[in-house]
């Protein structure tokens, strides 16, 4: 399972961005998927999530209303629209999977700990 992100730059307050996590490698159909960021000197913190069966779509409180994720099933990957950014969105954003062969429900993780696969990141840079 390999996942790589794209899409990331640099952009003013108030901007757009597109992040794209290209998904390889996976033969089920369905698994949860997850975007962090991580500032520089701060934790990992969980921004959204997608889960198996698309009933569970979850953001974090600082981007709700700001941010969307899609799931496109047939390309395989998994996007993250980022509207009214701020300064305090810049991060490397990362995408997960949690790829296990069975769901109980439809889960949608929050604690990065349930992914067991990861991708590289992509800087974003929000200027003020």
């Amino acid at each position: 399972v390999q996942l790589q992100a794209s899409g990331g730059g640099l952009v003013q307050a108030g901007g757009s961005l597109r992040l794209s996590c290209a998904l390889s490698g996976l033969s089920r159909r369905y698994y949860v998927v997850g975007w962090f960021r991580q500032a520089p000197g701060k934790e990992r913190m969980w921004v959204s999530c997608f889960s198996p069966y698309g009933r569970n779509i979850n953001y974090a409180e600082s981007v709700e209303g700001r941010f969307t994720i899609f799931r496109d099933y047939a390309k395989n990957s998994v996007s993250l629209q980022m509207n009214a950014l701020k300064p305090e969105d810049t991060a490397v954003y990362i995408c997960a999977v949690d790829y296990r062969p069975e769901f109980s429900g439809d889960p949608c993780h929050t604690d990065a700990s349930e992914y067991g696969y990861w991708g590289q990141g992509t800087q974003v840079t929000v200027s003020s």
